[in-house]
């Protein structure tokens, strides 16, 4: 997987880089198929904003959280993409299931 880092109107320091490297790292364990990943950190007046977009197989899935502090908006992010993460891989392993079935309805039908 390669992770792109991007703060906006601030220098982020090494440490909150590492940690969010990190949280993004573990989205590997329920998905090997991570391409891509960008961690864009933003700041608004007192609004922390964290957003991390994924490639996936052709798919881009994105989460956006904002909060006072950055490490949980970081933390949020990553708990949100987790959850499309799960969810893309159920469906994408729903429907490879389905072309099997399919095929083997025709192999008993010739038969």
């Amino acid at each position: 997987m390669r992770i792109t880092f991007t703060a906006r109107h601030y220098k982020a320091p090494e440490d909150l880089k590492a940690f969010a490297i990190e949280e993004v790292q573990r989205l590997t364990k329920y998905y090997d198929g991570i391409l891509e990943c960008e961690i864009i950190l933003d700041y608004e007046k007192q609004t922390q904003i964290a957003e991390i977009i994924l490639s996936v197989n052709g798919s881009r899935l994105t989460a956006r959280e904002r909060s006072e502090q950055i490490r949980k908006s970081i933390r949020l992010a990553t708990d949100k993409i987790e959850r499309q993460l799960k969810k893309y891989k159920k469906k994408f392993n729903k429907k490879g299931n389905d072309k099997l079935t399919i095929k083997e309805l025709a192999a008993a039908v010739e038969e």
